[in-house]
């Protein structure tokens, strides 16, 4: 079984997140959510809770535990941390290297696993220079770039931007390990 960390933000697309938590864990996958304040905004917790069989972490630091540092203690028994959706500003805080919530710490805390980010937001902010820079920056730290599709967003423009399918961020998930999840 493989332990994937699933970080969720706050874009209309965070919706999808529930299939791709259902799809991992039908991969035998166990799915760690973690999600920003504003991801909890557009999907509740308790639905992520509840398809991943495992506590949900939202925005600030939850160590309840005093024996463990789960922002620590999690990504280092991890085998992969995908963020789907990922808007611009989660893109920014990672590639500055903020760490101002859980998912955020997981990041700084992930080394040796795959981390894979789905980009998801409107067209005209996805082809922002600071956001491409951001994205080619991560690229060149070893993140893979799940790329956008081009679709009708939520604002009624046509573009790059709208969230990749789930069975393509789900088969880029698997692909980590050779196909053998």
């Amino acid at each position: 079984m493989k332990t994937i960390i699933l970080g969720v933000t706050g874009s209309i697309a965070a919706y999808k997140a529930a299939d791709i938590v259902s799809g991992l864990v039908k991969r035998d996958c166990d799915v760690h959510v973690t999600m920003t304040k504003n991801g909890a905004s557009f999907i509740t917790p308790l639905t992520m809770q509840g398809l991943s069989h495992n506590r949900v972490f939202v925005g600030t630091l939850q160590e309840d535990d005093p024996k463990e540092i789960i922002h620590v203690s999690l990504p280092q028994r991890s085998d992969a941390l995908l963020i789907a959706p990922a808007t611009a500003n989660i893109i920014g805080k990672i590639t500055a290297g903020i760490a101002d919530d859980m998912l955020t710490s997981m990041v700084l805390s992930a080394h040796g696993i795959p981390k894979l980010i789905a980009p998801a937001m409107n067209t005209r902010m996805y082809e922002n220079a600071a956001v491409q820079h951001n994205l080619q920056t991560l690229k060149q730290r070893g993140w893979l770039i799940i790329e956008p599709k081009i679709s009708r967003l939520a604002c009624g423009y046509e573009g790059k931007g709208a969230l990749a399918d789930v069975g393509t961020i789900i088969e880029a998930v698997v692909a980590q390990w050779g196909k053998i999840i």
